[in-house]
Parts: structure tokens; C-alpha cells; sequence
């Protein structure tokens, strides 16, 4: 990944597109705790936290509401150190919401509620014929990280909006990172998922993989057979998380190889773990590290994100981790 020269804080040097969503975790009917996460915004926290030493500015791109809760979720982003001029408020509507129970291994259960959510409409809304706040700061960013998931949020012309941003990106020598975070209730229908993907594997320079995601995301039960398919993607950076088993990188014209995870006594929630791993991954990058390097911070990162619940884990449990 090309290391850029740090541009003042205020800059929108690096930005995250995505959904941030109001969180309730605990069991239905019980006692449920109140919270907030998302894929791109769980990487979004932990790339601001692991590149806070070094004066990056990490800006969130998203759409709320002009409601209280969007009001509340604005105020504890800044205070997690995220810029955000480029989240687009719209009047009349709200965040979505999504409740997490987690069994007795640490895996997670969603249930969603977020057909109305704002980030739906990021890309629309009476701005059809402007640019949105993300769009108009394309000439200063050099990284742009979308997920499947900010994929799929996306009506068609959204994301086509998208995906013209990040080819526009690439053409002047910007990086754009593609995370395939696949959940299939979010697609229509598969063929859909499968062709927005592949337009985003062409136009991303670094595709951060979670194996079973992909596995899920073209029905194939070898997976053997899949992690080849990964390896061979195209974006030059090829990175692909297989859970506690070893990390594979691929860099272009040279061998993949294998970063082993770091072993966990005991996981107690598996949310966020491959977002925190982005999220450290990209902060060293962008920093100078190796691939290699980066892959150890991620995966050093997650293990530690896995021993505590929710999506963020507190500052202080990062003790040790941060630069």
C-alpha cells in the first residue's frame, strides 16, 4: 500500500463509508444493554485510535436523522476522535437498530431493523444533482474503506454513485480498501450481490477477505478452493481472515503467505473482531509497516477485541496495543 505524507487534521485525508446503527445486546425479554456499532464504524473507531500517535484524521461519511439519537451518536463519535463533516443529516429521519444475542461460544445472532435507516439515502435525498460531502471531498482523500455491507445498504443509483467515487478514487492514484463483510439478508438475490462485488473487488487496491463470508458469498463448501479464488483477486493487496487460524497476505507479484493469530483462553463475543483487525491493519499501513507487520497488529488487535463484549471495547482494555 502507498504511504502518503500526513495532511493537516482537518484534512479528510482518510474516510469510511458505511452504516452506524443503534445497538441493543442481551437476551430477548431480558435485561438488554444499549449501545451502538457497525461494520465500517467499529474499523472507522479503531484505525482513529491506532492512528491518534501519528495525527491521522479518520472522517466517517454516513446519513442520520435530525432526531435526539442521531444527535446522541454524533456526540460520542467526536469523542472517539472521528471527524465528521462528512456525515449528511436528513431531516425526518432516524438510525437504524439492531439487536445481538450471543450463545455460549461467543457467536453473535442479529436481528435488524433498518429498512428506513438514513444511510440508505446517503446518496440521495435531494443531492441527485450535487455532490454529497463525501463526493466533494474526493479530491483530498487518500484512502476510501467501504464494506459489503455499505454495498448493500445502497438502493442501485447509490451505488452506483459509489462505485463511480471509488473508480475516480483509483484513477488518480488514491487507495480504496474493500472489506467483503457479506450478510445475505441484505441483497435481494444473490446474482445482484455476486456482480456488486466483483465491481468492487476490480476497483479496490487492498480487499480485506473474510473466508467464510466469501464461501457464503458464492456457495462453495471447499474451503481450500475458495481461499485460492481469494488469492487470486484482483486488488494488488490481498489479505484474507480465517478466524483463529493463520492470516494469508498476498501482495502483488509474490507469494502469499501466512501470519498466525494470536491464541485467546477464552472468546466471550466475536463482534468486531475482523472490523478491529481492518482497523489496525490499515492504521499500520498507513504508518509505513509491512503487510506482514500490519497483519500482526490486526490480528493482535482482534484477540484482544474477543475477550470483551460489544463492538468497542474501552480504551483502556487496548493497553499495550496502541503506538
Amino acid at each position: 500500500m502507498v504511504n502518503s505524507m500526513l495532511t493537516p487534521a482537518s484534512t479528510p485525508h482518510v474516510a469510511l463509508f458505511g452504516e452506524c446503527m443503534l445497538e441493543l445486546q442481551g437476551q430477548a425479554f431480558g435485561t438488554l444493554h444499549q449501545g451502538y456499532g457497525g461494520d465500517t464504524f467499529n474499523t472507522a473507531v479503531y484505525l482513529a485510535r491506532c492512528s491518534a500517535a501519528a495525527g491521522r484524521a479518520v472522517h466517517y461519511a454516513t446519513a442520520l436523522g435530525d432526531d435526539a439519537l442521531s444527535s446522541g451518536l454524533l456526540a460520542r463519535w467526536a469523542e472517539e476522535g472521528l471527524q465528521l463533516d462528512l456525515v449528511r443529516r436528513l431531516p425526518g429521519r432516524m438510525p437504524g437498530l439492531y439487536m445481538i444475542d450471543t450463545d455460549e461460544r461467543g457467536e453473535r445472532h442479529f436481528s435488524y431493523w433498518r429498512d428506513s435507516a438514513a444511510a440508505r439515502s446517503y446518496f440521495d435525498a435531494g443531492c441527485e444533482a450535487r455532490p454529497t460531502p463525501l463526493e466533494a471531498a474526493a479530491e483530498t482523500l487518500e484512502l476510501l474503506y467501504v464494506s459489503g455491507i455499505s454495498l448493500a445498504i445502497l438502493p442501485a443509483a447509490g451505488r452506483e454513485r459509489l462505485f463511480a467515487l471509488m473508480q475516480g478514487l483509483r484513477t488518480r492514484g488514491a487507495q480504496v480498501v474493500f472489506d467483503n463483510n457479506f450478510r445475505p439478508r441484505l441483497w435481494p438475490d444473490i446474482a445482484q450481490a455476486r456482480q456488486a462485488y466483483t465491481r468492487a473487488y476490480a476497483l479496490a487496491s487492498t480487499a480485506l477477505v473474510t473466508l467464510d463470508d466469501e464461501q457464503a458469498l458464492w456457495a462453495q463448501p471447499d474451503a481450500s478452493r475458495q481461499l485460492a479464488q481469494c488469492l487470486g483477486l484482483p486488488p494488488a493487496e490481498v489479505v484474507v481472515k480465517r478466524g483463529a487460524a493463520p492470516t494469508w497476505v498476498r501482495l502483488a507479484g509474490e507469494t502469499a503467505f501466512q501470519v498466525p493469530t494470536e491464541a485467546v483462553a477464552q472468546v466471550v463475543d466475536t463482534t468486531a473482531a475482523g472490523d478491529s483487525f481492518a482497523g489496525a491493519y490499515l492504521a499500520a499501513r498507513l504508518q509505513g509497516a509491512s503487510a506482514a507487520d500490519a497483519a500482526r497488529a490486526g490480528n493482535r488487535l482482534a484477540a484482544r477485541v474477543v475477550q470483551h463484549r460489544g463492538a468497542i471495547i474501552p480504551m483502556a482494555a487496548m493497553a499495550g496495543l496502541l503506538p
